[in-house]
């Protein structure tokens, strides 16, 4: 039947349903007499319309595009062909599935070994060649109207160059993904030589101006398929030499990089019948595949070496081609000029070519101004680096030219650095020679005065990597010139490279000068000791050298001069703290503030700016607690005699720090050897200090110094981390918050009908929750922890409560400079395009979610069911039945105007009441026989069997949590009996557990919906980047929606080996995460879950998954690579264990939005038997419940 032509806006309106996606907007193509199968055949015909406008040509070109290759989704017969083209065959619509399975099977004609048993039928012959010509019919339609748009003359209307052009790369893209689908290619021989002569009739115009553009597309197709289909054009290199060596337009680009393509793939394939073809006499037309489908078939198991392939007259022609290609790098543009290295390098280092070719012709690109040049000129510097040998000053020279230009864009200078950066950490590697020279260069490398903090942050790294270099100079004092030592020195470099940023001093201590300051003492003090290295001992030449004491000593007289700067000293101490490799470095440095600082301090209240320095010398037994121990005695004496009617909680709040300092040293260090000092300090406090609070404190410590052995004291003092003197705080539960009943209730009635009044869940919980984690609120300072606290305003006001205004510290702000101690902040995160990026996200993210202190915040539903069974109702309640013995209904009571009234911990907000006008109860069991019906009048739908639930009432718990944390909700019911009585009573509490958090990300207005799934991967990942153990975004605050509240991340992240098989994990994530999981990395794991149609909003990534993992397991903190777990059981005969455990399917990436404003993620890595769960959070808490959902989800 002949499909009725459509009108443009019938097109427009196809085309659109067809992006949307939604069978229901497609069932009105699929139903009428425009069918699916000849949609392909109406689009062509209407190519050749003149009365459709260009744009709407363009379209349908691209709607073929994109949906040649698209299901029908109202075909439900299971062997449907899968694609447009090849669905344009009629088809009688009987036809069953067996000839549809048939047909597919007959696209793979690929030689099969004969088999004596089996018979050549002269039937299947022929159902193979209906089928070939069904699947070349579309591929011939197709090129037959491509090559009548061609030939048609342009009328500037209905047919332009723009319109040849899209045809063209629109008919190259249908052909190799098609060829690839049907993975055949002898099917379609004749139309994909038809297609490549067509491109070569267009090519073959060298310096034909009109159609320049057309010409150089066509390269453009010609060159996707050969990259599509390697060795496919070999046989015409030489004519496409000849072309190169004849255009003389800016097309010349296109026809090089097709001729750099060709002959790469030549040289680069190990089939021996691959060459050269040096007679450019063979005509152009006609073209033949069968070069190219001999080259697949042959004997492809030997890979021999170039020379031994090819003879010696291929091997010359191959390099008289890669010369005059060397010779066109000056008339390419800078993207072109990219692509030609990339293809011509490889090419080059095969056939062992002089590397002062690559010298001459590329040296200029480092000179250029273009960064693409420069990126290009650096990735062929470190491909060959011997072709350059003595230009590493040159070039350092030149980037660090570059990067002084003022007129440079910010990132493009970054860029530069960075560059200059690792071609300084390749020189490290190199002779003495050139180490000196970068050394001298260093003196260029200060920053400017006028450059932006992250260009300051990056110099200051250059001159770090220097002072590497010149300590290795000046630990061969022969090999440093007199020049160089005169003018550079360790000290004298960091001294004048601090000079830009010298004002942090009177700044804030959390202002960005001071983090670039302390980030560069961390680069000087351990750029020399990379954490490559597996040795973590201490090293004795970094600890003597002139680095090491000046960076100590300026720390010490900071310390002393500015007591506002000890909380960042003490974030940079526990940096290497807590890195293993740099640990003893931390140590050293609590060291020398033992000796150099305690005895230089001055006491008086301002000592308790210290208290931050005296925990971390208390907490570490390697440094001597005596003469912490003498300072704390002193700083007693003080406050005793100091103490006065002003003194106000001064005396108690010192007292109390001096108290926790005591217990940090009876935990950390052994009892003899603090055992005198500390007993002078705590029976000094017990008798004189004015505190009653501090003095009971100090005798329970002492009387515990002097009973208890050391290691039991240790463990009785591990048991709580809260300090003596400050109540601990009751726990909340619903228990103390329960009221009094407003209304008088029959207690022997009521007592007990929650046995027989049940409020379920529809949805049972998986994890059985009966804990949660409940922390104490009253923290010293009265604040509550960042991750409680959750949201600030965006501008407020902090009261300080200054108890002396003079010389005196406050109470609270030692308190807050402890605090602060506690979330120490990050080094500097340098603002590149990636880091500005995943702020940008977030901001747009958080900018989404509702303040709930100013708004409603976001709510959850819990779906419930109200029932009660029918006997111990009537005998409780003494209701008489009405019913006539012939309908059961009449037999059942009922309630009437029940409400549910619900009441939690202030966690979960205020939660509404429930209203159910009438309600009636389960009829007995053994009053229903089988197969009788309920009434239609009281029950509408539904028969009724013992299970039923058309008796029961749907009720939903709507909560607006304010902590994601499980919990109970307690459930009050009052209704109205048959009789008039009242009922009212408690009902079984409903759990609330945390697989009830769970929302997908809110989706902010100003994304589109076919931007979703983009949008949902790019924000995992930014969440991932924020949450990891060395965020890039640092303390950045988040407004969130209304403008008035602010939020901050602050990530954890965790780890977990699920001993489970790879079908039963991929059940459990389609039955619980499917709506959560963003992305699907892998091919093994596409191919296992893709055909099911359960994930939505998902992004399917085919690339390699153990390269995915070992990028994000590095970034976690993890290590480069999967953990895996070997069993005895799983040792072969022969002791090795087996690697089924090692294969890796691919990876699931879950993103769970926890309100009111927190995520989880999950990399979920799917190996044979197990699976590696990697989590992140920016709420720690929910770690535990995590644990116990992933056990329950997948061992159920």
């Amino acid at each position: 039947m002949t499909s009725k032509p459509l009108s443009p806006q019938e097109w427009d309106h196809l085309i659109d349903d067809y992006n949307y996606g939604d069978p229901h907007r497609l069932r009105r193509w699929t139903t009428t007499h425009h069918t699916f199968p000849h949609l392909f055949q109406l689009s062509l015909s209407t190519l050749l319309r003149k009365d459709i406008t260009l744009n709407l040509k363009l379209n349908i070109l691209i709607f073929l595009e994109q949906h040649h290759l698209n299901q029908n989704p109202f075909d439900t017969r299971p062997e449907k062909p899968a694609s447009i083209i090849t669905s344009t065959r009629p088809e009688k619509p009987d036809s069953d599935s067996s000839t549809s399975s048939s047909v597919r099977d007959s696209l793979d004609t690929r030689p099969e070994k004969s088999d004596s048993s089996t018979s050549s039928d002269p039937l299947d012959k022929k159902s193979d060649s209906i089928t070939s010509s069904s699947v070349m019919v579309p591929f011939t339609l197709l090129l037959h109207t491509l090559r009548t748009v061609i030939q048609t003359p342009n009328d500037a209307v209905s047919i332009t160059f723009s319109l040849k052009e899209q045809f063209l790369i629109s008919t190259t893209s249908i052909f190799i993904s098609s060829i690839n689908n049907i993975d055949n290619i002898n099917i379609i021989k004749g139309e994909l030589e038809g297609l490549i002569e067509l491109l070569l009739t267009i090519v073959n115009r060298p310096n034909h101006g009109v159609d320049r553009v057309t010409r150089g597309v066509a390269c453009e197709c010609l060159r996707e398929l050969e990259v599509a289909f390697p060795c496919l054009l070999s046989g015409i290199c030489s004519n496409l030499w000849g072309l190169c060596q004849i255009e003389r337009t800016h097309v010349g680009q296109c026809y090089v990089l097709l001729l750099a393509t060709v002959v790469g793939n030549i040289v680069m394939s190990s089939k021996k019948n691959v060459g050269f073809v040096s007679n450019s006499s063979l005509p152009l037309i006609p073209f033949s595949v069968s070069r190219f489908l001999s080259i697949v078939e042959g004997d492809d198991g030997e890979n021999v070496g170039l020379g031994e392939e090819r003879d010696a007259s291929s091997y010359r022609e191959l390099k008289r081609v890669i010369s005059f290609l060397l010779e066109w790098p000056g008339n390419l543009t800078p993207c072109g000029v990219v692509e030609f290295i990339n293809l011509t390098m490889p090419v080059a280092k095969a056939l062992d070519l002089q590397a002062s070719l690559l010298k001459v012709q590329f040296s200029g690109l480092i000179y250029t101004f273009d960064p693409l040049l420069w990126h290009a000129f650096l990735g062929l510097y470190m491909r060959f680096c011997d072709s350059f040998e003595g230009q590493e000053l040159d070039i350092a020279r030149r980037l660090l030219l570059v990067s002084r230009e003022g007129q440079q864009n910010v990132v493009v200078r970054m860029l530069v650095l960075h560059w200059l950066l690792g071609l300084v950490q390749l020189v490290l590697s190199r002779d003495v020679g050139k180490r000196e020279g970068i050394v001298h260069l260093s003196l260029k490398f200060y920053p400017r005065v006028f450059d932006s903090l992250a260009i300051k942050s990056l110099r200051l790294d250059l001159l770090a990597y220097c002072s590497v270099l010149l300590d290795g100079l000046g630990s061969n004092g022969e090999n440093m010139s007199t020049e160089i030592g005169s003018e550079v020195s360790v000290a004298k470099l960091l001294e004048d490279a601090l000079i830009c940023v010298s004002d942090f001093k009177w700044l804030p201590p959390w202002s960005t000068e001071t983090v670039v300051v302390f980030r560069t003492l961390h680069k000087f003090m351990i750029c020399a000791s990379s954490h490559s290295g597996p040795d973590t001992s201490p090293d004795k030449t970094l600890t003597e050298s002139t680095r090491f004491r000046t960076i100590q000593n300026m720390l010490v007289e900071s310390a002393l001069e500015f007591q506002g700067l000890v909380p960042v000293i003490v974030t940079l101490v526990d940096r290497f703290l807590w890195c293993q490799k740099h640990r003893w470095l931390g140590e050293c440095l609590l060291k020398t503030f033992d000796e150099q600082l305690l005895k230089k301090l001055k006491i008086d209240y301002k000592l308790g700016s210290y208290f931050p320095i005296f925990e971390r010398i208390a907490e570490n037994n390697n440094v001597s607690p005596d003469g912490l121990i003498d300072l704390l005695v002193k700083f007693m004496i003080f406050l005793v005699e100091k103490h006065g009617p002003d003194a106000g909680l001064r005396s108690w709040c010192l007292g109390s720090e001096v108290i926790r300092i005591c217990r940090t040293l009876l935990i950390h260090h052994y009892r003899s050897r603090i055992f005198s000092g500390l007993s002078e300090l705590l029976g000094l406090m017990c008798l004189y200090f004015p505190d009653v609070e501090v003095r009971d404190s100090a005798r329970i410590y002492l009387r515990m110094l002097i009973s208890i052995p050391g290691k039991k004291l240790k463990e009785l003092l591990n048991v709580g981390d809260k300090l003596l003197g400050i109540s601990p705080a009751t726990q909340s539960t619903s228990f103390f918050n329960l009221q009094s009943p407003k209304f008088s209730y029959d207690p022997k009635k009521s007592k007990h009908i929650s046995n027989y009044i049940h409020l379920e869940r529809k949805v049972p919980l998986l994890v059985k929750q009966s804990w949660s984690v409940q922390l104490s609120t009253l923290i010293m300072n009265g604040s509550k922890p960042a991750y409680l606290e959750g949201i600030l305003d965006s501008e407020h006001t902090s009261e300080q409560n200054d108890l002396d205004r003079s010389n005196s510290i406050s109470v609270v702000s030692v308190i807050s400079e402890t605090n602060r101690i506690a979330y120490p902040q990050e080094p500097l995160r340098v603002m590149d395009s990636k880091i500005s990026e995943i702020v940008g996200i977030l901001r747009t993210h958080f900018s989404s979610i509702p303040d709930f202190r100013h708004m409603p915040g976001l709510r959850i539903k819990i779906p419930c069911y109200l029932s009660f069974e029918s006997d111990p109702f009537t005998k409780t309640w003494e209701i008489k039945s009405t019913s006539n013995g012939i309908d059961v209904v009449d037999s059942v009571p009922a309630m009437y105007a029940v409400v549910l009234k619900f009441s939690a911990s202030p966690s979960y907000g205020s939660i509404p009441s429930s209203h159910i006008p009438f309600l009636i109860g389960e009829a007995p069991k053994n009053e229903v026989p089988n197969g009788q019906t309920i009434s239609m009048d009281i029950v509408p739908v539904g028969k009724y069997s013992n299970e039923d639930k058309s008796f029961g009432a749907p009720v939903i718990v709507d909560l607006e949590p304010r902590e994601p944390i499980p919990g109970l909700v307690d459930v009050f019911i009052e209704a109205n009996t048959d009789n008039g009585q009242i009922i009212q009573g408690k009902l079984h509490s409903i759990s609330v557990g945390i697989e009830d958090m769970f929302l997908k990300a809110i989706i902010p207005e100003n994304i589109p919906t076919e931007s979703v799934p983009t949008y949902y991967e790019d924000l995992f990942y930014a969440l991932w980047e924020a949450c990891g153990a060395s965020s890039s975004t640092g303390r950045e605050g988040f407004i969130l929606k209304g403008g008035r509240g602010l939020a901050a991340i602050s990530g954890t992240h965790s780890v977990k080996l699920l001993e489970v098989p790879v079908t039963a994990m991929v059940q459990a994530v389609e039955r619980c995460l499917a709506s959560f999981v963003v992305s699907i990395v892998g091919e093994h794991l596409i191919d296992i879950v893709k055909d099911r149609e359960i994930f939505s909003d998902t992004i399917w990534k085919y690339s390699d998954p153990d390269l995915t993992g070992d990028v994000m397991a590095s970034e976690a903190g993890y290590g480069s690579g999967p953990l895996y777990l070997k069993d005895k059981e799983e040792e072969d005969d022969r002791g090795g264990a087996t690697q089924t455990r090692k294969k890796n399917f691919g990876y699931f990436l879950v993103l769970i939005f926890l309100p009111p404003r927190f995520h989880i993620l999950l990399q979920m890595e799917v190996s044979a038997v197990s699976t590696l769960v990697r989590i992140r959070t920016d709420h720690w808490p929910c770690l535990a419940y995590i644990d116990e959902y992933l056990e329950a989800l997948f061992f159920e």
